[in-house]
């Protein structure tokens, strides 16, 4: 059996200048450059950036090269305007998509999401948007909201699954509340943070529980068929990878597709752990692409 086609595909976000990694920026372009020589089927080839960063990507750009960016808010109101304007006057950038916690544009769901509106109205419609919740445990509210705005802009939730400390690290009742309410709301969500291995594993380093990216992924396509929080919350559980991989391998092509619909990308720190990871558990049946 082989894994079905599109489910790993285009799956990682380069978010190498985030911790834990934190990449000067010169080195974080440079891996960059070698991603997309490498053209790994797993990279979406997009470069997260801090919108207070943008001026330094730039300054270290060749002509006639083109770095699709992921704009990341950092400063709250005022930066993501002054950053969208100057990455359209830069022909070697292009924006690919925007993520902010909503919480840094207010305390209220529906007028934080205005002000974020606001702010990207000279960005051009086709770049989507994906807000992270006020409330990390609450998603309800914000998947409200951005199914009532949907319009020209395309827009999506933001899920956080770890960090430098612990209390950033959701637990699978809370990952699977998230998961489910954006299938039943029809709001697709991209993942960040500590998701550096397929499987879900507790760092010797840090002693931290990380969720695995295939235990995310599979959980989105157990929601978007239909399964209740209590078996998307299995599956996040699950620490036997050969049980995910028996998973992944059993998933239809309809399946993989609604699941992707569902967990459009997460960023990695790591550009190359979760294509190593992916070779490991699925050797030469790993055919990402169609």
């Amino acid at each position: 059996m082989s894994v079905p086609p599109g489910l790993l595909a285009a799956l990682v976000d380069d978010a190498g200048l985030f911790p834990p990694t934190s990449l000067p920026m010169d080195r974080a372009v440079e891996r960059h450059r070698a991603d997309a020589e490498a053209d790994a089927a797993m990279h979406t080839h997009r470069f997260l950036v801090p919108a207070s960063r943008v001026g330094e990507v730039r300054r270290l750009l060749r002509e006639g090269e083109v770095f699709a960016l992921g704009l990341i808010a950092d400063r709250g109101a005022g930066n993501l305007a002054a950053a969208g304007a100057e990455i359209a006057a830069d022909p070697r950038l292009r924006l690919a998509l925007v993520e902010a916690p909503l919480a840094a544009f207010g305390e209220e769901e529906a007028s934080a999401l205005q002000a974020l509106l606001a702010e990207l109205k000279d960005v051009p419609d086709h770049v989507p948007l994906y807000a992270e919740p006020v409330e990390r445990a609450r998603p309800e509210p914000l998947l409200t909201e951005l199914a009532r705005q949907a319009g020209a802009r395309p827009l999506g939730a933001k899920l956080r699954c770890g960090g430098v400390r612990a209390d950033l690290f959701p637990g699978t009742g809370e990952v699977a509340g998230f998961v489910t309410a954006c299938v039943a709301a029809g709001v697709p969500f991209k993942a960040t943070a500590g998701l550096h291995e397929a499987v879900r594993h507790t760092s010797a380093a840090t002693g931290f529980t990380h969720h695995g990216y295939l235990n995310l992924l599979l959980a989105t396509a157990v929601a978007a068929s239909g399964g209740d929080r209590h078996a998307v919350r299995d599956v996040l559980e699950t620490e036997d990878a050969a049980e995910l991989v028996r998973l992944a391998e059993r998933l239809t092509a309809e399946e993989a597709v609604a699941a992707r619909r569902a967990l459009v990308s997460y960023g990695s720190c790591s550009t190359a752990a979760p294509v190593r990871e992916a070779l490991r558990l699925f050797g030469p049946a790993l055919r990402p692409t169609s």
